[in-house]
């Protein structure tokens, strides 16, 4: 069993881990491989450095369900107030959060390239605002908190 030293944290990030779900289950569900690879080999031609991959669905789908399982799996040790997870946590909620606006801004822009239209709302769109308040509350307990120890 584990002590819990920060009830908030702890449920900042469970929060966090559960809008991930919700915006995955989001995205599979409206498309968004059909706006994300395309985008991608965009970016490839005018960035050929850029290492990013294209997925199949079922790589990209067991990729995130892998990975949100992987950070639910850490929520004991933020809820013990581990210092090694605040790093995480900072990154985690980053992430989360630039996710959120990307999903947001391609849905008002109604494209990612001008060659690359978008079906509004753009696919993830609909939690967006959930992964965005989420993460943000994540952000803002992770700044009021004190680091066990």
């Amino acid at each position: 069993m584990f002590e819990i030293r920060d009830a908030k944290l702890g449920q900042a990030w469970l929060c966090l881990c559960l809008a991930l779900m919700l915006h995955v289950t989001d995205e599979a569900l409206t498309g968004f491989l059909s706006v994300y690879n395309p985008t991608v080999l965009a970016l490839r031609n005018r960035f050929p450095w850029l290492p990013m991959p294209t997925f199949a669905f079922s790589r990209w789908l067991s990729g995130l369900v892998a990975a949100s399982l992987l950070l639910l799996l850490l929520t004991p040790s933020m809820y013990a107030g581990a210092l090694w997870m605040r790093p995480i946590g900072y990154i985690f909620a980053a992430i989360m959060i630039a996710n959120a606006l990307g999903h947001t801004v391609g849905a008002i822009a109604g494209r990612t390239f001008a060659s690359i239209p978008v079906k509004r709302p753009m696919p993830g769109f609909y939690s967006s605002p959930v992964l965005l308040a989420a993460a943000l509350y994540l952000l803002y307990r992770l700044i009021h908190s004190r680091p066990a120890g």
